[in-house]
């Protein structure tokens, strides 16, 4: 869920996959905001002797738009470099990794960032360093240290960061995918006339002990967002060139010709379980203001009509919104507007009226104090918290359940009355289903699970 694996071709391309992106007033320094892009799913900690690593062939990119266009008015571009120390040994490590530079970490990368505003270009960061992956207590000793070098200050009041780190994106893949199975509630599930018998159950976190390659960056509000504009618009990307042939000489790719978008990512779980099928790698394909294509599909979700199918009797009044042929426009609001003023009391995160799936950030709210912090975010009163951004530990999952199920269309017609069930869906899981936390200072994402203590 989120976006791993969530369209036909980019499931084929995992180096080119983003798989979550996060938003957020930075905790530790309120006057940045920190945007995460994660990358590569569902990595086995155990991958060696080749482990995972960035594409030098694809071009990475965080966008902010600032005026509600859904043009990116910034952009934040990394291109990878791998440089191989010994070619004439099959290891990525001859040695332990005991510092960044170590002479014995063996199949390095190394990265540019570029900064594009309009028609400017400029590189702010050349062969930064990433770490390397988490291996094991022979290969990576002191990980947290190695990893640590890997932060880097950079002009402009940027810090950055790029590599491996533990996955901390939770849900039931296994479950949900089962005909949207949640196991809390799997008792009131149709069985479809099959000899079945099934009983609530403890959600299963199929993404914990895996891990991602994460590429961080930490920015001066004031350097992302207009004057008396504080809400900007944020998603992530990865290209190709239009042309790759294998050089069969030299056992190589060769790419050339423009680059050409093939995953992108803003709101959690829309190209996953909003777009249909048939329109999941045309998505993926172009930028956000393009989106009032796919709005039909916000407007009247599939998940929502099948609901009533899959839990009989459970939601009675979504079966009579879905029959009506209501649309949504809660969804609309929470995925491709931003929530106007005078919805939410206190609140909003409008940035106009160009429909564009982007997550979106009013970066006037500060952080909220981790102890008055709901995993629900805005809807558990949180306004610190998805969809007012995305923090790291937001159950996204539930969130966007319970708003499919009809929880937030009460908030744009007072008169409908969302079913009981709606605003208990869940698939049984919390941060705490994430055995690697969370580190509270920038990367956040806390440290990549070793592949020597694999618990799979």
């Amino acid at each position: 869920m989120s976006s791993h694996r969530e369209a036909p071709e980019i499931s084929k391309d995992p180096v080119a996959d983003s798989t979550d992106v996060y938003a957020f007033v930075s905790p530790d320094k309120p006057d940045t905001v920190t945007l995460i892009a994660n990358y590569i799913p569902l990595q086995e900690p155990a991958g060696g002797p080749n482990f995972y690593e960035f594409g030098d062939d694809v071009l990475y990119g965080i966008h902010i738009d600032n005026d509600g266009d859904g043009y990116a008015d910034i952009s934040y571009e990394f291109r990878f470099g791998t440089q191989v120390l010994d070619e004439n040994t099959f290891l990525y490590n001859t040695g332990p990794i005991e510092a960044i530079n170590s002479p014995y970490f063996n199949r390095r990368q190394f990265y540019d960032l570029t900064v594009v505003s309009g028609h400017t270009q400029r590189t702010v960061g050349v062969n930064l360093a990433c770490p390397p992956c988490n291996i094991g207590p022979l290969s990576t000793p002191n990980y947290s240290f190695v990893a640590s070098q890997a932060i880097h200050k950079l002009p402009g009041g940027l810090t950055v960061f790029a590599g491996q780190r533990a996955e901390a994106f939770y849900v039931d893949l296994g479950s949900i995918f089962d005909l949207g199975d949640l196991r809390p509630f799997e008792q009131l599930h149709n069985t479809f006339g099959l000899p079945i018998k099934l009983a609530a159950a403890p959600g299963v976190n199929d993404t914990n002990d895996l891990n991602v390659h994460s590429i961080a960056i930490q920015v001066p509000i004031s350097a992302v967002t207009r004057k008396g504009h504080p809400s900007i618009g944020v998603w992530t990307t990865a290209s190709r060139q239009s042309a790759t042939v294998w050089d069969a000489d030299n056992g190589q790719k060769v790419s050339s010709g423009p680059w050409r978008q093939v995953s992108r990512l803003g709101n959690p779980l829309v190209n996953e379980v909003i777009n249909p099928l048939g329109k999941k790698d045309l998505w993926n394909s172009l930028p956000p203001s393009d989106d009032k294509l796919f709005a039909e599909y916000v407007a009247h979700p599939g998940l929502a009509a099948l609901l009533p199918t899959l839990y009989p009797g459970v939601f009675p009044n979504l079966a009579k919104l879905v029959a009506a042929g209501t649309a949504r426009a809660d969804l609309e609001a929470i995925l491709l507007t931003g929530i106007p003023t005078g919805i939410v009391p206190g609140f909003t995160n409008y940035t106009g009226k160009v429909l564009a799936d982007m997550l979106r950030l009013n970066t006037s709210i500060a952080p909220t104090p981790t102890a008055k912090q709901s995993i629900y975010g805005l809807l558990g009163g949180d306004a610190g918290g998805f969809p007012n951004g995305r923090r790291v530990t937001d159950d996204v999952v539930a969130i966007e359940l319970r708003a499919l199920a009809g929880v937030t269309y009460a908030l744009v017609d007072k008169t409908y009355t969302p079913d009981a069930a709606a605003g208990e869906l869940t698939d049984g899981l919390t941060p705490a289903s994430v055995s690697s936390k969370t580190t509270g200072t920038f990367p956040y994402l806390g440290e990549p699970y070793s592949g020597y203590n694999d618990p799979s």
